[in-house]
């Protein structure tokens, strides 16, 4: 939904999207009509944008977007608790050092992520010293040139 924003750029819910492969496109639609049956019949909708959900991060471009297992959990029990949200979208993302997103506009909900990607970061730079992929696009691999070209 954002991929083709670049990587240290921070986004928030009002960030225009801005998608980098046809998934991406297909997520923005999901968005919309979760808009459309807000708007129309005042069906409460949240849209939770989750980063990179595993038990560990594994890759550089997760030091930003992972958000754990634990963290997942959180915000959908106090989306389930919380008396109204209207039609909200969140980021999904564990409270990690080089995040990309704010979730300011929800902090009504008290959610706090409370796992980070920083305890497994040295253990990444090290395998991956001198990699560049995805370090230009907060799409990765499917905002590359070959992504886009189809190769």
């Amino acid at each position: 939904m954002t991929g083709f924003y670049g990587i240290g750029e921070t986004l928030d819910h009002a960030s225009p999207r801005r998608p980098d492969s046809l998934y991406g496109v297909s997520k923005c639609f999901g968005e919309d009509l979760g808009r459309l049956y807000f708007d129309k019949y005042g069906l409460e909708t949240a849209c939770l944008r989750i980063g990179s959900c595993f038990v560990e991060p594994t890759n550089r471009r997760m030091l930003s977007t992972w958000l754990s297992p634990r963290d997942f959990l959180s915000p959908v029990r106090k989306l389930l608790e919380a008396p109204s949200i209207g039609y909200l979208m969140l980021y999904g993302a564990s409270a990690n050092r080089d995040a990309w997103w704010s979730n300011a506009h929800a902090d009504f909900l008290g959610w706090q992520p409370m796992d980070s990607s920083e305890p497994y970061g040295q253990a990444i730079e090290q395998r991956e010293h001198g990699s560049a992929e995805g370090n230009t696009y907060q799409g990765g691999r499917l905002a590359t040139v070959e992504a886009r070209l189809g190769d």
